[in-house]
């Protein structure tokens, strides 16, 4: 047999429509879309399970109003029971299984059929489910797949966790580089660094449905320190709110000085709740500091992705500063 590269050159390189998919997000969509042809269902989508709810990563399917970036909730889901072990993950007439038939009938959409497989994490942990459905009992030669989905949640575990390495990697690369994106006052990230940040997770986010907030914090009061006491007194200001901020975060938690007397803060992995106790964690600890500000958090999503979330968390921030200035003013 002819070796490729037995002319001395390098190794034969694979046509690049020939290479295998290395990103969950793009091995998602392919098993979907394999899954639609060979055993054709209302939906099938691929969901990340976190914190309760089901977030849609990727679906095809017309027959149910469901598409990439809405959110269900998992605890009363057939895929809940389906991870639990307490019903098949093949069911082609769902009201012939008890589990399923109750979730069912409580579920907001026709459910006639169900198909799901989890999909595990590096460690064995539930990251999310492969899932189909119909709203008419299908046949039972629906159950021949199972073998089939054995295989794909397989690969894509297999995938993920890849992904997921690699994506680690990228991230220490990205935090050796961000030596040159500090700010030099108070050696946080500078704007650059954050918009460097924001560019590179956004990817990411959107690849896994990781959770994340994004927190705006507008300083009061520094022009007023500046013009009376100097901007050396000024400086100071922002070092101690900086600082403060800091304290109030949690490690892994991202922190940058976007210019003047703006903050930022990606809250990675805090649900809203959690990103509001952040925000009452960092208040409080200026407030001691003696430094004032107005906060303002949102939600990441992978609809509007970081672009949306800080708008939507500046827009907050804004109107905070606003009803505190109006009751000043009462």
């Amino acid at each position: 047999m002819a070796n490729p590269s037995e002319d001395g050159g390098a190794p034969m390189q694979v046509a690049a429509h020939l290479m295998p998919v290395r990103s969950f997000d793009a091995a998602c969509a392919q098993v979907i879309d394999y899954l639609a042809q060979v055993a054709p269902m209302g939906l099938w989508a691929v969901m990340r399970v976190n914190e309760g709810t089901q977030l849609v990563l990727s679906s095809t399917g017309d027959t149910y109003p469901v598409h990439a970036g809405d959110v269900f909730p998992f605890g009363t889901s057939l895929c809940r029971r389906m991870v639990s072990g307490d019903a098949p993950r093949i069911a082609p007439d769902v009201a012939q299984v008890a589990a399923y038939a109750e979730a069912a009938a409580a579920a907001p959409i026709t459910i006639g059929a169900y198909v799901g497989t989890p999909i595990t994490g590096p460690g064995g942990e539930l990251f999310g489910t492969v899932c189909g459905f119909d709203p008419h009992p299908l046949s039972e030669s629906l159950t021949e797949h199972q073998p089939l989905l054995d295989l794909l949640s397989s690969l894509l575990a297999a995938v993920l966790a890849g992904d997921l390495r690699a994506t680690s990697a990228a991230r220490e690369l990205e935090h050796a580089r961000r030596e040159a994106d500090v700010d030099a006052l108070t050696g946080l990230l500078n704007r650059r660094g954050w918009d460097r940040y924001l560019h590179a997770e956004e990817e990411r986010f959107r690849r896994f449905g990781d959770p994340a907030c994004v927190v705006v914090i507008d300083l009061d009061r520094l022009k007023v320190v500046n013009d009376t006491q100097g901007h050396e007194a000024g400086d100071n200001y922002i070092r101690r709110a900086a600082r403060a901020l800091e304290s109030g975060v949690r490690q892994g938690d991202v922190v940058a000085r976007l210019g003047g007397d703006e903050f930022g803060v990606i809250a990675v992995g805090a649900t809203p709740e959690q990103a509001r106790e952040i925000v009452e964690r960092a208040d409080e600890a200026m407030r001691t500091s003696g430094i004032a500000g107005s906060f303002g958090f949102a939600p990441y999503t992978v609809v509007s992705g970081f672009p949306g979330a800080f708008e939507a968390a500046d827009r907050a921030m804004y109107e905070q500063k606003r009803r505190r200035r109006a009751c000043v003013r009462a």
